[in-house]
């Protein structure tokens, strides 16, 4: 029987390559997804669609209302996503706790069903300096996980946090996902994607996107406006 894992999916092109790696190392996958209020809320409707185009075991989409915390140019309708702007800062896009809030809904499934093994698709090469991505805070929630759990604490179970794309640029993920058959065609990354899923191209999130495909040297198959 196959292991059980929770996949953290937002139908993006890092987390369906994420979805696919799990799938091809055989656990039987359970995604997990959020509407939380973001502005580019297709992308929820696209993950469940991808979520049955997998054949995952289940698929769930959590509603999570944290555009009335605000916080971020991605819940706030009065703050807009702005263009791509190459600084050192946290953008305005980053959206307080979000990766704690998602893998702590995560763990209480996993702990529920028997998943002790949690995916998720972040990065920490190209992608826009969001803290909740970086190596330290991910094995700080490994042990959280442990001190905050009945298996953890009774039954001295392990959860482990997968993140296989953290150290590989945007084009080395493209490049492993074509070797794993995914049609990024039917991802959606924009920040600022219209209801029929089309990418603006100009936000972080496309920017980066844009350039992994051309470092790789595979056709970019975005729709744009």
């Amino acid at each position: 029987m196959n292991k059980k894992a929770i996949v953290l999916f937002s139908s993006g092109l890092d987390s369906t390559t994420c979805l696919a790696l799990a799938k091809s190392q055989g656990f039987a996958c359970y995604t997990l997804s959020f509407d939380y209020g973001q502005k580019h809320k297709v992308e929820v409707q696209q993950a469940k669609k991808l979520a049955a185009l997998y054949e995952v075991t289940e698929h769930k989409t959590l509603l999570l209302p944290l555009d009335e915390i605000r916080g971020s140019s991605l819940t706030d309708a009065s703050v807009e996503v702005k263009d791509y702007q190459d600084v050192n800062s946290i953008p305005d896009t980053y959206v307080p706790a979000r990766n704690t809030i998602f893998l702590s809904f995560a763990l209480a499934w996993g702990e529920v069903i028997g998943a002790r093994d949690i995916f998720l698709g972040v990065n920490a090469v190209d992608y826009s300096g969001y803290p909740d991505c970086r190596p330290d805070y991910l094995h700080a929630f490994e042990k959280v996980a442990a001190l905050a759990t009945r298996v953890g604490v009774e039954e001295n179970q392990r959860f482990n946090i997968h993140t296989p794309l953290l150290r590989m640029t945007k084009s080395q993920i493209i490049q492993e996902g074509n070797r794993l058959g995914v049609d990024y065609s039917q991802t959606i990354s924009c920040y600022r994607a219209d209801e029929n899923g089309r990418a603006c191209g100009k936000c972080d999130s496309c920017t980066y996107r844009k350039k992994g495909f051309q470092e790789a040297g595979v056709t970019d198959p975005t729709i744009y406006l």
